[in-house]
């Protein structure tokens, strides 16, 4: 059996994402969905929909009315809120665990991938760009390909070392050339296997530009921004971290100075203990 055959066979164990999930970002990103269409999709998950209502009711939005419904709760925390809930609860458990072979503990991941995804929207509206949805899913989701790789990577860690020392190659096409396959083409997979829309599998197979003519993408440029925002902040800097190319030409696409960077980081670290607030509760 090849390297490709066994991954995708990995793939296959891999938990997916529930089902409501799909539903729920077509019906978000249309203008016309009500918040009852919204709490509609959303209910018909038992175990999402008690989820949701005890992070609600959580200490940590201090509500003083109880939510007993979704509804209740997209009525008091607002759709964009509750929709994010549902997608960190249907992320968290495929994310949560340690990547030996990148270096990252327990939980580096999961911090990573939801920082990214909070950044990615907060450039998302700055900048007015639609699909803020699946912009965030995407960049909370864009490296799910490592969740499958890990081992490999780990068993051939020197080799893919060697490769980005001596060549003065990134990480991803050292991946590439000594697994046949690298962590960007298997998200794109597992995201086509989970059913995700082609604009969600785009972002995630091109998430690090290594196609030149993804940075005219905006939605692919901007989760390309978040994660190279997050590195700058030193997170997911595990052992690929620093193993990959700056495209200044994202900045130039997408029309944002290094100003608008800084900004960006500022407003991030001024939520940074929100954050990890909201981790430890959903």
């Amino acid at each position: 059996m090849t390297a490709i055959q066994v991954l995708i066979r990995e793939i296959k164990n891999l938990k997916p994402i529930p089902a409501v999930v799909h539903p729920l970002l077509a019906a978000v990103e249309n203008p016309k969905s009500s918040m009852e269409d919204i709490a509609g999709i959303i209910q018909y998950d038992p175990a999402i929909t008690a989820s949701v209502i005890r992070t609600t009711n959580s200490a940590f939005f201090g509500l003083k009315q109880p939510a007993e419904s979704i509804k209740d709760a997209a009525n008091l925390l607002g759709t964009d809120q509750i929709v994010e809930m549902v997608l960190l609860k249907s992320s968290a458990k495929a994310l949560s665990g340690s990547q030996k072979g990148y270096d990252l503990h327990a939980g580096a991941m999961w911090k990573y991938a939801v920082s990214s995804a909070v950044i990615a929207k907060q450039i998302a509206t700055q900048l007015a760009i639609p699909h803020r949805s699946t912009i965030f899913t995407a960049a909370l989701l864009k490296d799910i390909g490592k969740t499958v790789l890990d081992k490999f990577v780990q068993d051939a860690f020197g080799k893919i070392q060697s490769l980005v020392a001596e060549q003065n190659v990134s990480f991803m096409e050292a991946e590439k050339k000594v697994i046949g396959v690298d962590h960007t083409e298997l998200g794109g997979m597992i995201a086509k296997m989970w059913k995700f829309s082609p604009r969600m599998v785009k972002i995630i197979r091109n998430h690090h530009l290594s196609d030149d003519s993804m940075i005219q993408d905006k939605d692919t440029a901007v989760v390309y921004l978040a994660d190279c925002i997050c590195m700058m902040m030193g997170m997911g800097v595990g052992a690929d971290g620093l193993a990959y190319r700056f495209h200044e030409y994202a900045m130039e696409e997408l029309g944002m100075e290094a100003d608008d960077i800084s900004r960006t980081i500022a407003e991030f670290a001024y939520k940074m203990q929100e954050v990890e607030a909201l981790l430890q509760v959903v």
